[in-house]
């Protein structure tokens, strides 16, 4: 092989896929200049070669086999795009006990089998980088693993799902309610056939467990995450909490705190003056803060076949680099902590909260008192014009308390017969 050229390989050539082969091509003429070399894509790994080859005209680079790839010594740099579990894992596996790097953009598998992936590539002395796994084209593995290590990190939180992003821009801005705002996503491309990992908030954990273990240095998986999506949101959840001053975001969120981890994607009230209240559509934002850095926050498009290409690209030249010299595996594995990760019921939230009751004397009083019985200090209590069926729509807002505390209250608050309907329950963001 020619000291000027590094061979890849792709494994899958759908949107992603199809990007990165794309900006590897716009990237030719530059490439040598850049990091010293061109890069190849000499194999791609395909489940249907008839329908790959609609999309490229050199039918020769496709195949079936698996064996194409992992037995060619040509090929340095695996570049997996296929997604899910398997056989995603077994490939990454046998590409890096191959002594081959790996670029991949799967956040399911990192999100459970990081560890395993990482410590495999250490142990081979070569690369395993997954920049484009969380918020797409928008770089935030790298800058916590190098440009930000020398602080302790005591947050990473955002929006870090386009489509909830879209839809509750929609349902702010122009006031949907949620099936059509989701309706309009499905039609424009920004939500998949079955939306539900996206509208479950479960994409989003994924990639909370991620970016915890990196930023703390402290092993979280995706099941330590939890996880609560969008659907209950309403048009007028939304008008309430603008008359406060917020705005309603899907936001993931991890806390280093002196008792452990805390790390949940829900959908949160956030001041409109948080940098995070401004963006919209299907734009994703990671906000972070650091002992030394402070506050920083990394903001564009987080998912996309260019965007998300851009990511992977940045990924291939930093392993053609290190090939170049020599130091392939140098930035492995980075959890070297192990901090508990807190259940939720453990965490402390303030809660906005809206309820039909009885229109009479006597009902906010004894929502009080069982408030006050869990040590569930109430903020505010609004009661809405609304009356319904005597029934008054009152909205409370409550100071910081545990999860669980809060929890039982308002167990009990729904058995109160003068209590109708908790129309809604909504965290709200705090430091």
């Amino acid at each position: 092989m020619s000291d000027k050229v590094v061979y890849a390989a792709l494994l899958g050539f759908g949107t992603v896929g199809t990007g990165v082969y794309k900006v590897l091509k716009n990237q030719e003429k530059e490439m040598t200049a850049k990091v010293g070399c061109q890069v190849i894509i000499k194999k791609i790994l395909v489940r249907n070669i008839e329908k790959a080859s609609s999309k490229l005209e050199d039918a020769s680079l496709f195949t079936t086999q698996w064996t194409d790839i992992i037995n060619d010594p040509d090929i340095q740099i695996v570049i997996e795009l296929m997604g899910g579990i398997s056989p995603a894992k077994e490939y990454i596996l046998d590409a890096l006990k191959a002594g081959k790097n790996v670029v991949t953009a799967n956040k399911d598998l990192i999100a459970v089998h990081g560890h395993e992936l990482l410590e495999t590539a250490h142990a081979n002395k070569v690369d395993f980088l997954f920049e484009a796994a969380v918020a797409g084209g928008i770089p935030i593995i790298r800058p916590l693993k190098q440009c930000l290590a020398g602080n302790h990190m005591t947050e990473v939180m955002g929006i870090i799902n386009g489509t909830t992003n879209f839809i509750l821009t929609k349902m702010s801005q122009e006031g949907m309610e949620f099936k059509d705002a989701l309706d309009l996503a499905t039609e424009l491309g920004y939500a998949e056939a079955d939306p539900t990992a996206d509208i479950e908030g479960l994409d989003a954990g994924r990639k909370v467990a991620i970016l915890a273990s990196v930023a703390f240095n402290s092993r979280v998986v995706f099941d330590d995450v939890y996880t609560e999506g969008i659907a209950k949101i309403t048009s007028k959840d939304i008008r309430y909490a603008r008359e406060m001053g917020c705005d309603i975001k899907l936001l993931g969120v991890a806390r280093n705190t002196e008792d452990g981890i805390e790390a949940y994607v829900c959908p949160m009230l956030i001041p409109s003056s948080h940098p995070l209240a401004s963006v919209n559509d299907s734009y994703n934002a990671v906000f972070v803060h650091g002992d030394a850095v402070e506050d920083a926050m990394f903001f564009g498009r987080g998912a996309g076949e260019l965007p998300t290409a851009s990511a992977v690209v940045g990924d291939i030249f930093d392993i053609v680099r290190n090939i170049q010299a020599g130091c392939c595996g140098r930035i492995g594995c980075t959890c070297f902590k192990e901090i508990p990760v807190k259940k939720m019921e453990d965490t402390h939230n303030s809660y906005f909260i809206r309820l039909k009751v009885e229109d009479r004397c006597g009902v906010l009083a004894e929502m009080t008192a069982i408030f006050a019985k869990y040590q569930v200090s109430v903020a505010q209590i609004i009661q809405k014009d609304t009356k319904i069926e005597g029934c008054a729509e009152v909205v409370v807002i409550t100071e910081q308390v545990r999860e669980g505390d809060f929890r039982t209250a308002m167990d009990e608050i729904r058995n109160r017969e003068s209590v109708r309907k908790v129309s809604s329950i909504i965290r709200v963001y705090g430091k």
